[in-house]
This record gives C-alpha cells, structure tokens and sequence, in this order.
C-alpha cells in the first residue's frame, strides 16, 4: 500500500474582515475559515496519483491548527481523500513557519509515507518555504514549484515552469512535492463525497504523542515575530481629471509626477 500524505491548511477567509488580535496573531475568532485554495491542488493531484496506484494506494490529508481547522479536512474527505490526521494543541498557538515544519514532519513520520504532497504556499501567510522544510526534517528529496507531476514506480517526475525555462525534475521516493495552481483545477466534491466523509476517520493528534515539548512551538518558541500593526489606512478619493481639451497632458503630468513614466 502506497501512503500518500497531502498537507493542507484552514486559513482566514480572504473576502472576510481580518485582523489581529492583542497579541499581534491573526485573530481567527471573528472570521470565517476554508481550506486554503492552493491546498486544493495538493489535494487533487495527491487524488490523481492514488487513482493511477487502482486502489493500491491511501491518500492521508493532514492539517494543524484549532478546531475548526477539521473543516479542512472535512473537504479534503469530501473531495476523496481515505483518512484525515488533526494535529491540535493548546500551546501550538503563535507557532511560525519554523514550528510548524517541525509538527508537520514530526506527524507525517508517524503516520508513515511514501510521498508527501503540499500546495506551493498558504493563502494567508503565503511564504512558500514550509515544503522545503518539512523535506529537509524529513530527510527526503523534495521537487517544489511543479505544474505537473506524476509517479513512475518509485520515482516522482515533475514539470517546473520558470520565467526564463521549464524543467523537468525527478526523485527517488520516499520525496516531498508541493504543486502549483497550474497542475490542474481541483475537483468538486459530490454529494455522495460529502455524505461519504462523514465516515472517513479523523485522528487527533497533541504535541505529546509527537514527542514535541512546548518550548519548541508557539509564540514563546517562534524564531519569527510581529513587533507591531496597524489598520490599513482608508482609501482615499482619486484625482478626477476633467477634459476640457487638454485630459492627455494632465494624465502625462500625474504619470510623470508619481514616478510611473
């Protein structure tokens, strides 16, 4: 059996108002969460993968956060994921991009993989180096960035689009991928892949059954802080540029005195 772990992420919605709260964290109270949109080609390609394996493969979908990062999984399921693992803990709240690599590697070991598969970033941190991490903790290959991929027997080819090339890269499982919003759109879920998830398994997992203390994680353990922030301040009327004959040159003048041309 081939065990495929797709990493996912509950993140803040972005139509939705969000802030921080007192201790400079996204204040994730007073806003609606989904699963991120760039996870959900993590999901489909992880899906496409197993699907070519003929029922000889188990797609894992794994999030960290707070309750109601399930949701995330719950879509993940829908879409035709197996299983799903929670990884929840009071003291992971304020972890960075560092701690959450460290948790990510720590429970994808446990719960065993061949390949692991990730979205190329986060929609609401969108960093891009956690894959990078969790293959270096993990000690495996990684091939990031891919707009195609595919598995070969125990090898894992991808497609790279740069702005200057394309490459074609490769590596020897067990390795680490994350894809891009150009592998594919991600499939919705059907009514009998909702109704079928409620049934799928969800463990949850704390800190203690990764073996990971309290020191490493969260705000106390972050090698990355905010020290401050602010509202972003209101938009402003624009210039209204009245033609009257000479509406080029007045354009030319304000292109030209904001630096644009």
């Amino acid at each position: 059996m081939v065990k495929i772990v797709v990493c996912v992420k509950y993140v803040p919605d972005a139509t939705g108002d969000r802030h921080f709260a007192d201790d400079l964290t996204v204040d994730r109270d007073d806003v609606d969460g989904l699963l991120s949109e760039l996870d959900e080609y993590a999901v489909e390609q992880a899906l496409q993968i197993a699907e070519n394996y003929d029922g000889d493969a188990e797609v894992i979908a794994l999030t960290v956060g707070p309750e109601d990062a399930k949701d995330a999984l719950r879509k993940a399921l829908s879409m035709g994921a197996d299983k799903a693992v929670h990884v929840e803990d009071d003291d992971l709240h304020g972890t960075d991009l560092i701690g959450t690599s460290l948790v990510l590697a720590k429970a994808i070991e446990k719960a065993g993989f061949d390949l692991v598969v990730s979205g190329m970033a986060s929609t609401d941190g969108t960093a891009g180096v956690v894959p990078a991490l969790v293959a270096e903790r993990l000690g495996v290959p990684q091939a990031t960035l891919l707009s195609e991929v595919s598995v070969e027997g125990g090898t894992v080819k991808g497609r790279r689009d740069t702005d200057a090339a394309t490459e074609q890269v490769e590596a020897s499982l067990p390795a680490l991928v994350s894809v891009t919003d150009r592998s594919g759109e991600a499939r919705y879920p059907s009514f009998k892949g909702i109704m079928a998830a409620k049934k799928k398994p969800v463990e949850s997992w704390d800190l203690s059954d990764l073996d990971i203390e309290a020191y490493q994680v969260g705000l106390d353990g972050a090698w990355t802080k905010v020290d401050s922030a602010a509202q972003r301040p209101a938009r402003t009327v624009g210039t209204i540029v009245k033609d009257e004959g000479d509406g080029g040159k007045q354009l030319a003048e304000f292109l030209a005195g904001q630096k644009f041309v």
